[in-house]
């Protein structure tokens, strides 16, 4: 390639960001003024596609040969827009227009009213890899309803369409990270687990059609800081690299995700979205990885804003930035790069149109296989009719998802509560508060149920429920008169809905009262809910407080945890999030969340944010006792678990083993357990982590219930990275521990027992 390659720097970024933002915003308004005019087209578009008789559109063929036949009609400047996120119609050929970017993060998002499920760390926090099939398939129900309703209408909106951009699969390595929300947690184990069944919930069974089109995100080695990914170089060693920030991304390409979005940020020093290991040698030649890969939105760009003004600087122009993405495999490109770029680039002899033809065979066969070329009927999924839109059922699914993921972290006795006390007070910034249902990358929905509203749909008509917001998120009030606090003084009992919101944590552009661009540099509470706190707890003597906790990374809660009687962490908890707190909070259910990422007891105990990496992070490497351990969770129940027993207490490094463990209810409670297994070497040569989750099992209990559980540990539950990034088994002695959190330190009793452990020895 003809163009230099210029060293990207690191610097103050303040005025570049301002004006990437302004160059984006613009070339923005060129893409959404032309969405907006070919849609009054597409309607006629659609009906006429059938008076059309190309090859491309014939079913019978095979799928190589449709899509040569349809790039070979094709012009140049047709075919980079066909490349860009929002295509045109192409009249002639009867195809309308179509836009890949549509979301479904934790439901159909920025589309119209959907189910709105719990925020994607919510359902991480279930473990429950049936249960995120389960959304998953909701979600793409719910999909192909919407986009068979727009598409009856002539509608070819962007967020209408099937190519969806999630899960993401990013490790939550740093609680500052503002999106570690959207994630499943810290680690890659649970991950790909809930990942691949959210994969393949999206994409359906049938054999012949995509139902939906999943997308894994962000590849690879990207969490933060949110200020700097457009610029940032995430160096990861190679270790670091094949044990944590890769494993899910393999997972999920080897359960047929359709998609690969790479990220803004560098690792190692080549843009993801231009790094030939990343994308060349590991995606597409080790895992051999079939589908498209896409760019974050605007992702380009930073090739050729130079790292002065907050990009990359990797070249100098639209056109060498579009050749340096092609030729790196990106076939979409989510931006305004792509458009005049590739023309200009084969123009200019720096890209051969043999080079983009290539790229957009990958794209469209992606459409085909959801069958948008396909004559109507072709496929199961045309006949999905919206009322399975918001569905009782997919309500009940909402619930049941917010249900499994409430955390307990405290509870003295005070819960569960009566649900016929004589006075209940619910006060806090959160509880009438719809917004902290929906964490980023929402939905809509007309009947999103706030936690005040399910307290009172709860408690008995007998029963007083006083309500008073009390303050405000993060700012002290203005008028110093206090008639909130003592309320608590006279109510059988007070439930504080504090937290924090997408206001305060989420993507750069979206949290509106976050000076930190979305990301949490402050990690406790706004200082003026403690007060608030401790103004209740004054105020209610020996009357309990329950506090309900949102948001969607750790918190330190210390002084909350002192201050309260009972503390649950809810999440966004999605539409029925105020119904599901109501079912913990008097007892209708037990809760049984885990944890799925550290809470540390301070930013003080982890490494520099921008430091990538793992030593000291996660329970995998912390070596420092944390406020909460991940796995963590209280039950309204108490679960005893048997001595492990193993199949063999000798194996080789090809063996499998099984463990098995009685796990008893010994309460008089129904709940679930969350089982989970950690394996650690104990005798590696190199340094390997703590332990590394391998199994886990919810399973219902009945009070008094005993089972028996069953795991089978094949060679990779034993293999350990080493620091070439290799898999490897070294013979010694091996733990396996068995319980319901892991086994990290613990600075004080949390009312959980440590799981049980066995030893294997491995020849």
């Amino acid at each position: 390639m003809r163009f230099s390659i210029r060293k990207p720097k690191f610097h103050s970024i303040s005025l570049g960001l301002i004006l990437v933002f302004l160059f984006a915003v613009a070339c923005q308004k060129q893409v959404d003024s032309k969405e907006s005019s070919n849609s009054e087209k597409e309607g006629t578009l659609e009906e006429a596609k059938q008076d059309f008789d190309f090859p491309f559109y014939n079913p019978s063929l095979p799928l190589d040969d449709r899509v040569e036949d349809l790039i070979l009609r094709l012009t140049l400047e047709e075919k980079a827009d066909q490349m860009m996120h929002n295509t045109n119609g192409v009249e002639r050929l009867g195809i309308p227009a179509y836009s890949w970017w549509n979301e479904a993060l934790h439901g159909v998002g920025r589309s119209g009213v959907a189910t709105v499920f719990p925020q994607a760390i919510g359902l991480g926090a279930t473990f429950d890899e049936d249960l995120a099939l389960r959304v998953s398939s909701a979600i793409s129900d719910e999909a192909r309803a919407m986009y068979n309703a727009a598409k009856a209408k002539g509608y070819y909106k962007r967020y209408g369409g099937l190519t969806f951009w999630t899960p993401n699969i990013n490790i939550f390595r740093d609680p500052r990270w503002g999106r570690g929300q959207e994630t499943y947690g810290e680690d890659p184990y649970l991950t790909a687990r809930l990942g691949t069944a959210f994969v393949k919930g999206l994409q359906g069974e049938d054999p012949n059609y995509l139902k939906t089109a999943a997308c894994a995100k962000h590849y690879a080695v990207h969490s933060g800081p949110e200020k700097l990914r457009h610029e940032f170089d995430a160096k990861a060693n190679p270790k670091d690299l094949w044990e944590t920030y890769l494993p899910a991304f393999e997972a999920l390409v080897n359960a047929d995700v359709e998609a690969v979005m790479c990220a803004y940020n560098s690792t190692n020093g080549a843009p993801c979205c231009a790094n030939e290991y990343l994308i060349s040698d590991v995606l597409l030649e080790k895992w051999q990885f079939k589908g498209h890969v896409l760019s974050d939105c605007w992702a380009i760009v930073d090739f050729f804003t130079p790292s002065d003004k907050g990009g990359h600087g990797t070249v100098e122009t639209a056109a060498q930035a579009s050749a340096l993405a092609v030729k790196n495999r990106v076939s979409l490109n989510c931006g305004s790069t792509y458009l005049e770029g590739i023309p200009e680039a084969v123009k200019q002899g720096i890209l051969t149109e043999a080079e983009v033809d290539r790229e957009l065979a990958t794209l469209l066969k992606t459409r085909f296989k959801l069958g948008l070329f396909d004559p109507e009927g072709s496929n199961q999924y045309d006949s999905i009719s919206i009322d399975v839109v918001d569905s009782d059922e997919h309500r009940a699914l909402a619930r049941e998802v917010a249900q499994k993921g409430i955390v307990m972290l405290k509870n003295n006795g005070a819960l569960p509560l009566k649900n016929d006390l004589a006075r209940y007070f619910v006060t806090g910034p959160h509880a009438a508060n719809s917004d902290v249902l929906l964490g980023n990358y929402f939905g809509v929905n007309p009947k999103l149920v706030t936690v005040l509203e399910g307290i009172a749909g709860a408690v008995d008509h007998a029963s007083q429920l006083q309500y008073r917001m009390g303050i405000m998120l993060d700012q002290p009030n203005a008028n110093p008169q206090d008639w909130t606090t003592p309320n608590a003084g006279k109510s059988d009992a007070t439930i504080a809905v504090l937290g924090i919101s997408g206001l305060l944590e989420g993507e750069e552009g979206e949290s509106i009262a976050s000076a930190t661009l979305g990301d949490r540099f402050e990690y406790g509470l706004p200082e003026n809910q403690l007060e608030f706190l401790r103004k209740l707890r004054k105020e209610a003597g020996e009357r309990p407080i329950i506090t309900v906790i949102t948001g969607g990374s750790p918190i330190d809660l210390a002084e909350v945890e002192a201050l309260s009687d009972a503390v649950l962490f809810v999440w966004y908890p999605g539409e029925e999030g105020g119904n599901a707190v109501a079912d913990i909070l008097f007892g209708k259910v037990s809760p049984s969340g885990r944890l799925p990422i550290t809470f540390p007891k301070s930013y003080d105990q982890l490494p520099a944010y921008e430091d990538y990496t793992m030593n000291g992070r996660t329970y995998k490497y912390m070596e420092k006792e944390p406020l909460y351990p991940f796995g963590f969770g209280l039950s309204y129940t108490t679960f005893n678990y048997g001595t492990p027993k193993l199949s063999s207490k000798t194996i080789t490094s090809k063996d499998t083993v099984t463990v098995s463990v009685e796990v008893t209810n010994s309460g008089n409670v129904d709940s679930d357990e969350v089982v989970q297994l950690y394996v650690t070497d104990t005798e590696a040569s190199f340094k390997v982590p703590n332990f590394q989750l391998q199994a886990v099992d919810r399973s219902h209990f009945k009070a008094g219930e005993s089972k028996i559980l069953t795991f089978e540990l094949g060679p990779e539950a034993f293999e350990v990275v080493n620091a070439k990034g290799e898999r490897v088994i070294e013979p010694g002695a091996f733990k396996i521990y068995i319980g319901g959190s892991s086994p990290m330190k613990r600075s004080h009793d949390l009312g959980a027992s440590q799981p049980a452990e066995v030893t294997v020895v491995v020849k």
